[in-house]
């Protein structure tokens, strides 16, 4: 690129020092800068055919002035003008208010040309902008763009003056701006070329234009970031040492092969992807995420013992302990007709069945354990851990991997999440990671039917639960809050429990769990549920993870617009995990539009990852993820919740470019080296 595009912005004919201060304040301080500095919206002056204009529809039209105007004036200063216009074969009421000093200007059989909104059954147009005479040709000899950019602006710069800046640096210097993109990657999507595209975000000259500027320019910010992604996780890669584990890929196709169902192609594929981890000496950090029922645990059983046929150990941590029990039975089912031992550790253990335990791991006779962030606690040592696995625990990162590093082991790590992203953002967010999706649920499974009712309903609501528990099956009924609130007008677990106890007259048991009980407390009333000893429970969103009850067929959540899409779907998805058909009812009165489109969506589908994507639409990249978590950086150009194709895209490239041993090298992407170092995107060092 050039070098006079980091100039100081008076450089620019027309901005002298003071308004340089003002530009400044709005982060230009160069004429890359200004170039840069992308339109929030336009404004299109394309003069259209009013019988194609919807009525409210904002439109710029050109008419002759027919008659003379009629200006009335009320209240104090208030005017009201009226001019009626011929265009094409219509007749058309202009109005202006508060704008009488027009009147001489507007004498009959003049040509004008007004902008405003279109009334269309009255043939009237209430005017915002007003040009009279034909078009003018502007001092180059083109017309003026029909289509107009308008910018965010400050108090003392106006989008007339931020029009007037990119007129004149487009003017002066469009011919320092270089290519960046390589020629095959612009070949590929047939992208326009960047100083084109620079020209047309600024002043398209229709709306296709702008719309392929757009495309080409996010692509550009969305494949800059990738680079840096994707070296960054290189560089991680070069630097961690971990284990590669001889798997033995027969004996693990033959566990495959032995079990009482087939795995899904989404499945098989994740699988491959973590087996090649596994036998890679650079060690694993992946995270596989699905939706609920997807299967996960299978992989994970899967994975494990691949690992302890290895020779290793392998480790299993959860968030709760009625969830280490559950995953327990279903690993010692799998697992132990293959000789592999496996073991519970939490917190509640007693303390010679805890001793035992860590013996076993110390000296190498228990292959798999299964438990909480008990695992990671200071006596406890293994003897040759070769694979961690997390299963729905976020905090679980960084220190707890240094936790295990310091005990002087460099394990493999899988994390596993049943909350769903769009995986291209899975892997723009998660840089240090590499990402595996399951995005197909087992054969057979019953879509999860979902309604959404008033309050009134509830009545009719209870009478339904009432009947699926007197078939034998088992209900939740999720609150919001725990107690009565004067600020906020919901039911709460207390009251609710009460009611259903009240409701169901001793016939059905109806357990509370809420997030003041105990971490004991939390685990009994659990197990009475998983049990089937309590028919209903009435709980908190302390339930929104880790919980199977194969039994339970309805979910019930009060007050349902005071949850997010990602918390509503989770809370469906601790249901339809049996062979009985599940329902979630969604008790809800919202307010707004988007609290309106929540419930919808719930109905419409079930599927986590689209529920994701119309969420992300919805709240945008900051809110869906946590602003401070996130990691997404503040695009100029792209927008996560519009762009996802071509992130996807960008990454695919990006990764393709790094794989390049001659880029440095390769004159061909001479200018796009120059580029990535001195914007410190990337570093030569980085690919040697």
């Amino acid at each position: 690129m050039g070098n006079r595009l980091w100039s100081p912005i008076t450089e620019v004919k027309g901005i002298g020092e003071e308004k340089a201060k003002d530009l400044q304040a709005l982060g230009i301080a160069t004429v890359h800068d200004l170039l840069f500095y992308f339109p929030s919206r336009y404004e299109d002056y394309t003069i259209k055919d009013l019988t194609e204009v919807e009525d409210g529809e904002k439109v710029t039209i050109q008419g002759t002035i027919y008659g003379e105007p009629s200006v009335r004036f009320y209240g104090r200063n208030k005017s009201r003008m009226t001019v009626r216009l011929v265009v094409d074969r219509l007749v058309v009421t202009a109005i202006w208010f508060n704008q009488h000093f027009l009147k001489p200007k507007l004498s009959p059989g003049k040509e004008v040309q007004i902008s405003g909104k279109w009334e269309r059954n009255r043939l009237q147009m209430t005017v915002a902008e007003t040009k009279v005479g034909p078009p003018s040709p502007s001092k180059t000899g083109d017309e003026q763009p029909k289509i107009q950019p308008v910018y965010p602006v400050s108090s003392s710069v106006t989008v007339k003056q931020m029009r007037k800046y990119m007129t004149q640096a487009l003017r002066q210097f469009h011919q320092e701006i270089t290519e960046v993109l390589p020629a095959q990657i612009l070949e590929k999507y047939e992208f326009v070329d960047r100083a084109e595209a620079i020209g047309s975000i600024h002043f398209p000259s229709s709306t296709d234009a702008g719309r392929k500027a757009r495309k080409r320019l996010a692509f550009e910010e969305l494949f800059f970031y990738q680079l840096k992604m994707q070296a960054y996780q290189l560089i991680q890669k070069k630097n961690q040492k971990g284990l590669a584990l001889p798997v033995p890929l027969e004996e693990v196709r033959q566990f495959v092969r032995s079990l009482p169902f087939r795995l899904t192609n989404a499945q098989k594929r994740v699988l491959k992807e973590i087996l090649d981890d596994l036998r890679q000496d650079q060690g694993m950090n992946r995270l596989l995420q699905g939706d609920v029922g997807s299967g996960k645990t299978i992989v994970a059983a899967v994975a494990l013992f691949a690992a302890v046929k290895a020779g290793y150990q392998g480790a299993l941590m959860v968030p709760t302990e009625i969830l280490a029990e559950q995953h327990m039975q279903s690993m010692v089912q799998l697992l132990s007709g293959y000789g592999i031992q496996v073991a519970l550790l939490s917190g509640s253990l007693a303390a010679k069945a805890r001793r035992e335990v860590i013996g076993g791991l110390q000296m190498g006779t228990i292959d798999v354990v299964i438990g909480t962030h008990a695992l990671i606690q200071d006596d406890v040592f293994f003897s040759r851990l070769g694979l961690v696995i997390t299963d729905e625990q976020h905090r679980f990162g960084v220190e707890q991997r240094r936790i295990l590093r310091e005990k002087g082991l460099q394990p493999n790590v899988l994390f596993m999440t049943a909350t769903p992203i769009p995986r291209t953002l899975a892997i723009s967010v998660f840089g240090d990671m590499d990402v595996s999706t399951i995005d197909e649920l087992p054969a057979g499974r019953k879509p999860i039917e979902t309604y959404w009712v008033k309050e009134e309903m509830f009545e009719r609501v209870l009478a339904f639960v009432g009947k699926e528990l007197k078939a034998g099956r088992q209900a939740y009924v999720i609150c919001p809050l725990i107690e009565e609130s004067e600020k906020l007008d919901v039911q709460n677990a207390i009251d609710v429990h009460a009611q259903l106890t009240h409701y169901f007259g001793g016939e059905f048991g109806v357990g509370l769990m809420h997030g003041r009980l105990s971490a004991r407390e939390k685990d009994e009333v659990m197990k009475a549920f998983s049990e089937n000893q309590v028919q209903v429970l009435v709980s908190t969103t302390v339930v929104e993870v880790g919980v199977n009850v194969p039994n339970a067929t309805v979910m019930v959540v009060y007050d349902a617009e005071r949850f997010g899409l990602a918390q509503l779907h989770q809370l469906r998805g601790r249901v339809g995990r049996g062979s009985e058909q599940s329902y979630c009812i969604l008790i809800a009165d919202p307010k707004t539009e988007v609290g309106r489109e929540r419930m919808r969506i719930m109905k419409e589908t079930n599927d986590g990852f689209e529920v994701a994507r119309r969420d992300l639409q919805l709240r945008g990249p900051g809110d869906f993820f946590g602003t401070k978590q996130s990691g997404l950086p503040d695009f100029r150009l792209a927008d996560i919740s519009q762009d996802f194709e071509q992130l996807e895209l960008a990454r695919q490239e990006a990764v393709s470019l790094l794989k390049r041993t001659d880029f440095w090298q390769n004159r061909e992407f001479y200018d796009l080296q120059v580029y990535l170092e001195n914007q410190g995107i990337l570093e030569r060092e980085i690919l040697d």
